[in-house]
């Protein structure tokens, strides 16, 4: 008896070749990706998290934007992304729309904020008394602009000591 031997069957093929839930939302991820990739060719000057693929409509792109001054900037450039787009999705896509999306700003600025509050939280590095003996060994010897910042850095020690007691 002799063993039978299957070749390994690519997943993409599979998912392709079904007419299911599952190939639309593939051909649908895949066509999002090639808009996007189009929009960033046109506008490489746009920053990446102030504007998003909103949904696609029958043949309409929306494409929603952080502010209306980033709104203008696409606006000059409309005719040349739907023409980009009209070619690669081979006459499908016709509009583009431009929408200014308020909550879409709000939650851009929530993200910045937070990570503007996590470096806001470092601790603060603490310098010791004997470090701060040395600091003012070496200014006595530096010349008079850099032992007048060695003394001040030296005096932080002792005020960072005096707010601990």
């Amino acid at each position: 008896m002799y063993r039978k031997t299957k070749n390994p069957i690519d997943v993409s093929l599979l998912i392709n070749k079904t007419s299911g839930t599952l190939a639309q939302i593939n051909q649908k991820t895949n066509f999002l990706k090639q808009i996007n990739s189009i929009v960033r060719q046109i506008c490489p000057d746009l920053p990446v998290d102030t504007w998003r693929i909103g949904n696609i409509k029958q043949n309409v792109v929306v494409i929603e934007v952080v502010s209306a001054v980033w709104s203008q900037r696409l606006q000059f450039e409309k005719n040349r992304i739907a023409q980009t787009l009209s070619q690669a999705s081979n006459g499908d896509i016709s509009q583009i729309q431009i929408k200014v999306t308020p909550e879409f700003s709000s939650r851009v600025a929530q993200a910045h904020n937070k990570a503007v509050e996590t470096k806001k939280e470092k601790p603060k590095k603490r310098l010791s008394t004997s470090t701060a003996e040395q600091l003012k060994g070496v200014a006595e010897k530096a010349p008079k602009s850099l032992q007048e910042k060695l003394l001040k850095l030296a005096a932080l020690a002792t005020d960072d000591e005096l707010k601990d007691t």
